[in-house]
């Protein structure tokens, strides 16, 4: 009797901690830095890996720079190579907390919250504020947000000769479903 009651709270125990983080590996990333009347300046990652604690809502995200896809290869060159040096800084981490974040209360209507965290890219560390739209789906907790920031805050440097055609404000959509 004894060994049976060890083991199921050993199975309790073990269920308990594995519901600790949920995971995605194929969160998706847009980022767009387009400029009315010129090309489109947009890359999609959809490899992009997302973890959330749902007891203590913080969340974070990691974005391997090559990932990112353009419909126009040469611009996918000179964003790893000259924009943001993936060689260098290969990889763009967020890290945060989802405020009033309460697993049991998500339905599957999305609800809105704030998300306050740290976005490191390109060698530099940033504070970003965002709201994002979270529900319970099929297969886990959807998130999704949309914020901006400015290429001027990771010193990214936009050439003088395509200045006109890149904008420094980077608009950047979030899409996982952690399970």
């Amino acid at each position: 009797m004894k060994k049976i009651i060890l083991i199921a709270m050993l199975c309790v125990c073990a269920i308990s901690f594995s519901q600790e983080k949920m995971i995605s590996k194929s969160g998706k990333v847009t980022f767009e830095a387009s400029v009315p009347s010129f090309e489109e300046v947009k890359a999609v990652n959809k490899n992009v890996t997302f973890v959330l604690n749902p007891v203590t809502g913080e969340i974070a995200s990691l974005a391997l720079m090559k990932g990112f896809q353009f419909k126009v290869a040469l611009m996918e060159e000179h964003f790893n190579e000259n924009y943001i040096e993936s060689d260098q800084y290969p990889k763009a981490i967020f890290k945060g907390k989802i405020e009033g974040f309460d697993f049991n209360s998500l339905t599957t209507d999305f609800k809105v919250f704030t998300i306050k965290g740290k976005l490191e890219l390109h060698g530099k560390s940033k504070d970003i504020k965002t709201t994002a739209r979270i529900r319970k789906s099929g297969t886990g907790i959807n998130i999704l947000s949309n914020f901006t920031v400015d290429s001027n805050d990771f010193n990214i440097e936009i050439p003088s000769i395509v200045k006109d055609k890149v904008s420094n404000k980077i608009n950047i959509q979030t899409d996982a479903v952690v399970n």
